[in-house]
């Protein structure tokens, strides 16, 4: 899973879901089930999630809900065999861009308080530490740092390969579509 071939933002679809279930037992001590997954995409109307697919294989995943002026985080996760190319930071920051072109203000996550990787990779975006939840993640009680973006500071980009970027710093594939993350709709 090198990083060979055009990353593709799209939104997600239920056909996706066994793709998605893959990468979030890889992910995570414990992973969303098939069921939450489906139940966001068919019954949420809050909820936006897209996928990172590079060729025909889908190698990451994030959503958001979004809610008046705020969105929400609620997971993103790239396949462990594509960490590190940047498909991580692209996920967030169309999330982002797409909260934004929908009115949101500010966005927030939460990441355990131990993952500092994830950590740096929210700051170079934007995001700062405001609060900490208490035991928040169930399997070991661990704490999560809360943390915010205000949006109207977001730099606007999208794609985080250079060689993949046109003059208005978004992909082909990816220009146009912020308005289109409801994946089955």
């Amino acid at each position: 899973m090198a990083n060979a071939g055009k990353l593709i933002i799209r939104p997600m679809r239920t056909t996706d879901l066994d793709r998605i279930q893959e990468i979030e037992r890889a992910s995570f001590p414990v992973p969303w089930s098939r069921s939450a997954f489906y139940g966001e995409l068919a019954d949420n109307r809050f909820a936006r999630y897209i996928v990172a697919q590079r060729q025909d294989e889908v190698i990451g995943y994030a959503g958001m809900w979004l809610i008046l002026d705020e969105a929400h985080v609620t997971n993103i996760a790239v396949h462990p065999k594509a960490r590190r190319q940047h498909v991580g930071e692209t996920l967030l920051r169309y999330l982002m861009a797409y909260a934004r072109s929908q009115g949101a203000a500010h966005m927030t996550l939460e990441v355990r308080v131990s993952n500092t990787p994830a950590q740096r990779l929210y700051q170079k975006v934007g995001f700062a530490p405001k609060g900490v939840r208490k035991g928040y993640y169930t399997d070991n009680q661990e704490d999560a740092l809360i943390m915010w973006a205000e949006l109207s500071r977001f730099d606007g980009r999208v794609d985080c390969s250079a060689d993949e970027r046109t003059s208005s710093g978004e992909s082909g594939e990816q220009r146009g579509r912020k308005d289109e993350l409801r994946g089955d709709e």
